[in-house]
């Protein structure tokens, strides 16, 4: 089947220079956007402040009853960030068959975008002992995300030339990292200074949780008139193509055509696992210095500051490093730090701020780069042609498996009441990612995939 649109382009690729680069730079405005929920609600404040908020309303043995279920209030973040995910991928797949229908990504992704940042706002609500009211928020902010950033990437093969994609995706990061680190010295200025405005520690927080939802809100206005939706034509598509269910057929359809390139998909399952540690990492960590190492808000902004500062050098860093011993290599090396990241966590003293620093300094210097080079390794993996279905169930599935570490997390801590158990429990997801990524022979893999094997990988 061949995909034309009004331009005349396959893919649906914009024809005009110009006008692709007027849309790229409407694009990198999404993640200006919505990076902000990542860094200041979801990495910094609404773990511990929720996890307080729950304790407010525990029982004297330190468990809340959401559903008439019993939780212990430190594991509610967990659980709720969970089943978050859970909830985006049984949405994501109808949302990409009804844009495959129409044809009109940018009103579905205006919608998820707006029901994110709505519920981001409401955070400021949260006080007292709301604690299912910040769960649902949670849920249904993390949701939106998700279901947003699958429609911002669709847009990517049409707003790029395949030789653009790289730059342009990377610059798409770069603007996100630039928002966090902008919005994450703004809340400091106001959770430091909270008393010189008036205002009660829990309040400023609160402010700084419903001022991410309206900063995504805001900026969400330039992608939506840069970007233009093009209507994809697809010849001699079967009937009834593009309805609710196609989402999922065509995913199980593209995991199907995998088992044709066992190494490929061998990749995959290492990534999603080691991945899911990554992911859990940075979601939990503020929750962690909080509850067990008894840190304040102030560290743990600077803290993740420190991050998003270091992860754009250690992408670059990992970067060269992939040129000099190859991209497999570099992972590897990268998940053994996770691993002694975990170990050193595990140990690290309580009120002692230097040596959290120093382990979110660890941290930025690996997020980037094994990440950035895990999508470009399994880049070189995808049989010629397939790029677009190949890397559309590499989003899925990311996200598909991502709720595990979180409940691990979350049951660890249920069962052992000790955040400490919960950290180290995550050295699982980086042990069996790194042994299923050791026995991958990549050079294998690539020409398995019908791809040019480079002299480094």
């Amino acid at each position: 089947m061949t995909d034309v649109d009004t331009d005349g382009q396959p893919d649906g690729r914009a024809a005009d220079p110009a006008e692709r680069r007027r849309e790229q730079r409407g694009w990198y405005f999404y993640d200006f956007a919505c990076s902000v929920y990542s860094t200041s609600v979801l990495t910094v404040f609404l773990g511990p402040y929720l996890t307080s908020v729950a304790k407010a309303a525990a029982d004297p043995e330190g468990f809340v009853h959401p559903l008439g279920i019993p939780v212990r209030a430190g594991s509610l973040f967990a659980y709720a960030v969970s089943a978050s995910i859970v909830v985006a991928v049984l949405v994501m797949p109808l949302v990409g068959a009804a844009a495959d229908r129409s044809g009109r990504k940018k009103p579905l992704l205006a919608a998820s975008a707006y029901v994110g940042a709505a519920a981001t706002t409401g955070m400021f609500f949260l006080d007292g002992q709301r604690y299912l009211l910040g769960a649902f928020l949670l849920i249904v902010a993390n949701a939106a995300l998700s279901v947003s950033m699958v429609l911002y990437n669709a847009y990517l093969p049409q707003i790029a030339e395949p030789d653009e994609r790289d730059a342009v995706s990377s610059r798409g990061w770069a603007f996100g990292y630039t928002s966090g680190a902008l919005v994450l010295v703004l809340n400091l200025i106001v959770y430091s200074g909270h008393e010189s405005l008036g205002l009660s520690e829990g309040t400023a927080v609160r402010i700084c949780l419903a001022s991410a939802g309206l900063w995504w809100g805001a900026f969400t206005l330039v992608p939506l008139r840069a970007l233009r939706d093009r209507r994809v034509e697809r010849a001699g598509g079967a009937p009834g193509e593009g309805s609710v269910g196609s989402g999922w057929k065509q995913l199980r359809a593209t995991l199907r055509d995998m088992r044709r390139h066992p190494l490929t998909l061998s990749f995959l399952l290492a990534y999603l696992i080691y991945n899911d540690g990554v992911q859990t990492v940075i979601s939990q960590a503020s929750v962690y210095g909080s509850e067990e190492l008894g840190l304040d808000q102030t560290t743990l902004i600077t803290a993740v500051l420190l991050v998003q500062v270091l992860a754009v050098a250690g992408a670059l860093g990992m970067g060269r490093m992939a040129r000099s011993y190859g991209a497999k290599r570099t992972i590897l090396g990268s998940l053994a730090v996770w691993t002694a990241i975990l170990a050193a966590g595990y140990f690290l003293p309580a009120g002692a701020p230097v040596f959290f620093y120093c382990l979110a300094g660890a941290i930025g210097l690996v997020l980037g780069g094994s990440q950035a080079l895990s999508r470009s390794l399994f880049s070189h993996l995808v049989p010629r042609g397939k790029e677009a279905e190949y890397f559309s169930a590499y989003e899925m599935s990311d996200r598909g498996l991502s709720w595990l570490g979180p409940l691990v997390f979350g049951l660890a801590y249920q069962l052992t009441g000790s955040y400490r158990d919960a950290i180290i429990s995550l050295v699982i997801f980086f042990g069996i990612g790194f042994v299923l990524l050791a026995r991958v022979p990549v050079r294998a893999a690539v020409a398995a995939a019908g791809n040019p094997v480079p002299a480094r990988i």
